[in-house]
């Protein structure tokens, strides 16, 4: 398993839980030295989880090369970027180069990271074929397998996910299916790899665009004096021909910020060069709330005969959803950051994110989610809706409250304004 994030980790252990002995290899070694330990560093796999897998010499992480020596299965979960909008697949093709290395006739190769259709043949492929000296299909197994990991969702998992599998030709699907069919409850087999890499755009790129849309639209409804909210509710009891999406401070993690705009990229490639306008506004909207939620902390500082330069602001979440530390795009950071860039004192709350993780934010202090912190603050802002906050206590000790995830709602405190 190249990769040992959020998804090569709770891969490595459900194919060592089903029987693989396990070689967990990524380059970042203080997070090998933690899985050594038996100390899991995010939230979807236990130290349990780790130490049994671990005690029944079924899984071994290491950042050594050699290691990998001998492997049947290798799979590649490791991070697609954007750099300047252009997809980065420079992570993908080192780790092509590694396993090529290492390929031997007979074995299997699979893809879980995500990019454009065609990056499984012809990127990833390519730099097998050349490090190995072998040929896809015919002498080695090829093919894709699109993650659908959702950190923090208890409910959703990567076991009872339906796993698509794909191959660059048959005898590779068949034997993609094979193996996943030991890991997961139901597998579904995609015939061509270029299908099953635009199926997990789609599948990003239809959240991004309806996130996009009630974004926008919640901003032109507050500017109307129209309670959205109450609207949304009232639009998602029809059972049938709508699904509700909610606003916030915008999207975050890996996948919505960015699978999008691959397919986005890619389209513009192709031989007509039409550029996908929905895709590409609906980026612009989702980018744009950061901004917007600082715009109205400014707002309500005025209201209060407040400057933001000097105010003091709690924001309450810096991860990108409720449940979990993931930072990876976060657009609450963004907002500590304007904030900050504004002038405020900006002290964020977050009880998945620890002091090492957030040493990037600058300038920004992180603490505790208490009574006495909400006391001193001249606007408390809601980014991320943790389980974990006591929101009652929260609100009754501030002064006024910005709510960017319409949690506060039913608490019914005049001093709680919805975003």
């Amino acid at each position: 398993m190249i990769g040992q994030g959020y998804v090569g980790l709770p891969l490595s252990v459900r194919a060592a839980q089903a029987g693989y002995r396990c070689i967990g290899f990524d380059h970042d070694e203080r997070r090998i030295a933690l899985l050594r330990e038996w100390i899991s560093p995010i939230e979807d796999v236990s130290d349990d989880q780790i130490a049994a897998v671990s005690a029944a010499d079924r899984y071994h992480p290491t950042a050594r090369h050699e290691d990998l020596a001998g492997f049947d299965v290798a799979v590649i979960a490791v991070p697609t970027p954007l750099t300047a909008g252009v997809p980065d697949l420079s992570y993908v093709e080192s780790a092509g180069r590694l396993v090529g290395k290492y390929l031997r006739p007979g074995a299997l190769v699979i893809l879980e990271s995500t990019s454009y259709p065609g990056t499984t043949r012809t990127v990833l492929g390519r730099v097998l074929e050349e490090q190995s000296g072998l040929t896809a299909g015919s002498d080695f197994h090829l093919g894709y397998s699109p993650e659908r990991i959702d950190p923090g969702n208890p409910h959703h998992r990567l076991d009872n996910t339906p796993k698509l599998v794909s191959g660059v030709d048959e005898w590779s699907l068949r034997a993609a299916e094979r193996f996943y069919t030991d890991l997961v409850a139901e597998v579904v087999t995609v015939g061509r790899c270029e299908e099953a890499e635009l199926a997990k755009t789609i599948e990003n790129t239809f959240r991004a665009v309806n996130i996009g849309l009630v974004n926008e639209l919640a901003e032109i409804a507050h500017a109307a004096g129209i309670d959205f909210a109450a609207a949304m509710d009232a639009a998602a009891t029809k059972p049938f021909g709508f699904m509700a999406f909610r606003p916030g401070t915008g999207v975050g993690g890996h996948c919505v910020p960015v699978d999008p705009m691959f397919l986005a990229w890619w389209a513009r490639q192709q031989k007509t060069g039409k550029p996908s306008e929905m895709i590409e506004l609906a980026d612009r909207i989702n980018r744009s709330r950061p901004a917007y939620v600082a715009e109205r902390v400014t707002q309500l500082l005025a209201e209060a005969g407040r400057a933001v330069a000097g105010a003091r602001i709690l924001l309450l979440g810096l991860a990108y959803k409720p449940g979990t530390g993931d930072l990876r795009e976060s657009p609450a950071r963004e907002v500590a950051r304007l904030l900050y860039a504004s002038g405020a004192t900006v002290r964020a709350a977050d009880p998945m994110v620890s002091d090492l993780e957030a040493v990037a934010l600058d300038g920004i202090a992180l603490v505790d989610a208490n009574e006495d912190e909400a006391a001193a603050a001249d606007v408390v802002v809601l980014a991320t809706a943790h389980p974990a906050f006591d929101y009652a206590a929260l609100v009754s000790s501030a002064a006024t409250v910005l709510d960017c995830c319409g949690r506060l709602r039913g608490l019914g405190a005049q001093h709680v304004v919805q975003l």
